[in-house]
């Protein structure tokens, strides 16, 4: 139950919010994941998802959002937030991440995923994108499923100080996410196994991070649809890989392991932040 810090046979935990915010934080597990919520703001601040490549199992979607009767309904923003607007309850921990294992696990970690504490509010042509968020998800889940491959993602919006008001909210203009795996021969790079183990290599901990920005896909005061030709400035393909050391700069979450095996040298770029503008250009 939750997530698993030894998931991948080496050390990857959850990111730990910071001292300063740990007071309006509570830590929800689920099947295969876990969420770290930020009662006052009402979204997650980290989320951390095992995902299995060989024991990914397909189930049909739903769509029953509902709050986690484990905490208050008013720690949490439901659904008068996406109501009649163009803003989707974008998953953070995808759907189909922890959707892996014996069958009623697998439909229970599908049902999981499905609470307003595991959604944030994404304007649609950020969350369908095939050049977005949509599109980096894709890819992360395939690589795992065609290497049969064991991976821990954490993901969650960067909840910023000038995040736009609306409805009782700040609605997040921008996303982070944190894809990490095994180096060792024995984490499913080819062998089906995925246990870290079956050749007496360990490995060591291999992690890259991205931001995604949908500010200029988000007006909160008609949450219009981008007009023609409109770009973030984050680029054309509107997502980065970043050092993870940026990413914990700008949530304030202490992630020392990921931090130490980030596989993306600062000086790739002058930023130190890579455009990416198709799945071949990122990291994995």
């Amino acid at each position: 139950m939750g997530f698993d810090a030894q998931f991948l046979g080496v050390a990857a935990p959850l990111p730990r919010v910071s001292e300063a915010d740990a007071a309006a934080s509570v830590e929800l597990d689920s099947v295969h994941f876990t969420v770290v919520l930020d009662t006052v703001r009402r979204f997650a601040r980290v989320t951390g998802v095992n995902i299995d490549g060989a024991a990914l199992v397909e189930l049909e979607r739903g769509d029953r959002w509902q709050f986690d009767d484990r905490i208050p309904a008013d720690w949490q923003a439901g659904p008068l937030v996406y109501a009649d607007n163009d803003l989707d309850r974008g998953h953070l921990v995808r759907r189909r991440d922890p959707v892996w294992g014996p069958p009623e696990v697998a439909a229970r970690a599908n049902s999981d995923t499905f609470r307003y504490t595991n959604a944030a509010p994404q304007a649609s042509g950020f969350n369908q994108s095939k050049e977005l968020w949509l599109g980096l998800e894709d890819h992360v889940l395939e690589h795992a499923r065609a290497y049969r491959q064991r991976l821990s993602v954490f993901t969650a919006p960067v909840l910023g100080n000038g995040d736009p008001s609306y409805r009782g909210i700040r609605v997040p203009l921008r996303f982070w996410k944190i894809a990490a795996w095994n180096t060792g021969n024995g984490n499913g790079n080819g062998n089906g196994n995925g246990n870290g183990s079956d050749t007496g290599d360990e490995g060591t901990l291999a992690a890259v991070g991205f931001i995604v920005d949908q500010a200029p896909l988000v007006d909160t005061g008609a949450v219009r649809e981008p007009a023609a030709g409109e770009a973030p400035p984050l680029g054309p393909f509107r997502t980065f890989q970043v050092p993870i050391a940026d990413i914990a700069a700008a949530t304030g979450l202490v992630m020392p392991d990921l931090i130490a095996a980030d596989r993306m040298p600062e000086a790739i770029t002058e930023l130190g932040w890579r455009r990416i503008e198709e799945p071949a250009d990122i990291l994995l």
